[in-house]
């Protein structure tokens, strides 16, 4: 069986390419970091390091690696003769590597009619359902017939921590122990792929509203907060008392809000969030807050893991100010940071139109939005 994933960084060696290669796939990497890919062709292996105090080294056998810069042809090859495709690239790459993987399936579609599934591994809601978008953006009327028989895009919830690395070999990666993938089973066309790890369930988006309000949520608390208050990395944050304090409570708030929304069991989501919390203390895979929190005007978006919990809760609960989420929106409102972009955006648009304004804009809250007056009381 082979596999093409796009995305051969951390995430995508760490955590998919894992997963596909303990599930007897060969894995083809594309990717356009030149080092990498020849390194992987070099090796046709790597580590993977489980860390924790009882640290596991894994071996990644069977996979090569393909420059789409270099050589798109062979990218469009690998597409034509793939059992399954993954990414994990990244919400804003979505974009930009589907005018390739558009060519790959228009020329696999005029000489293999085996269905082919999709799946975007990415962190976000709808990872799938973008790049099929942006796919059939790059083809023709009379070719989505033929786009929808062949190929389907079942979307994904996945969780596990990889944070940023330097190891002495470059393949080598990190990667907490814990680990969620789950996939929506109703998606596919033919038989799901039997993959040790994944979950496939009916309805994919209790799952990944779960995940993204509590483990991004939750993640957000440490990387902004701790920002804030000065610490690097969100293991030195998460041992204060205040972003304790704060990721408690809007833990607290965005379970409410999936609780009474989804019907999750209350004992069993206080449980996930204990396990959550638990895990930004492994002090093996402690991140750097920065990297955690970059990216604020996306995480600030109407669906994204700040406002969405934020105004869900307000709604289950009759109108209930969700405190502690509010402190953590305004510590991403005042997120600075020179070699981030979005955070270098977001502050240039506070700095020309004012918080208010820049709050309606980037999160789509309207002006009479309840919540729009709990943030702005919190910001002082």
């Amino acid at each position: 069986m082979l596999a093409v994933h796009f995305g051969a960084g951390n995430i995508g060696r760490g955590f998919i390419g894992l997963l596909l290669s303990q599930a007897n796939y060969e894995t083809i990497f594309v990717d356009v970091n030149a080092a990498i890919v020849d390194e992987i062709n070099h090796k046709r292996e790597y580590n993977v390091v489980l860390a924790a105090e009882d640290s596991q080294i894994v071996t990644v056998k069977n996979v090569s690696a393909i420059n789409s810069v270099a050589n798109p042809e062979k990218v469009v090859e690998a597409i034509s003769k793939a059992d399954l495709i993954t990414t994990a690239v990244g919400p804003n790459i979505l974009a930009i590597i589907s005018e390739l993987i558009a060519k790959g399936l228009s020329e696999r579609a005029k000489t293999n009619k085996k269905p082919l599934n999709l799946i975007a591994c990415e962190n976000m809601v709808g990872g799938s359902t973008l790049l099929k978008e942006k796919i059939y953006g790059h083809i023709s009327n009379e070719e989505h017939s033929v786009f929808d028989e062949l190929y389907a895009f079942p979307n994904a919830a996945v969780d596990r921590i990889v944070p940023n690395q330097v190891n002495e070999d470059p393949l080598e990666v990190s990667v907490e122990p814990y680990f969620e993938w789950v996939v929506e089973e109703p998606a596919f066309k033919g038989k799901p792929p039997k993959i040790d790890g994944v979950t496939y369930v009916r309805d994919l988006k209790p799952y990944i509203e779960r995940k993204l309000f509590t483990v991004n949520t939750g993640h957000a608390v440490p990387a902004y907060v701790g920002h804030q208050l000065g610490y690097k990395t969100i293991y030195e944050a998460m041992h204060d008392q205040k972003v304790q304090e704060i990721i408690k409570g809007a833990l607290a708030e965005s379970g409410e809000a999936v609780i009474q929304t989804y019907g999750f069991d209350r004992e069993e989501h206080q449980s996930y969030i204990e396990k959550i919390i638990d895990r930004f203390q492994n002090p093996y895979i402690s991140d750097e807050v920065t990297r955690v929190a970059r990216g604020p005007i996306r995480k600030l978006g109407a669906n994204d893991r700040l406002i969405r919990p934020a105004s869900m809760y307000m709604e289950v609960t009759g109108g209930k100010e969700p405190i502690y989420l509010a402190k953590t929106i305004v510590a991403a409102l005042k997120f600075e940071n020179e070699q981030d972009a979005e955070a270098v955006k977001l502050q240039q648009v506070i700095a020309e139109q004012g918080v208010e304004a820049t709050l309606k804009k980037v999160s789509g809250l309207d002006t009479d939005s309840p919540l729009v007056k709990v943030i702005l009381r919190e910001i002082g």
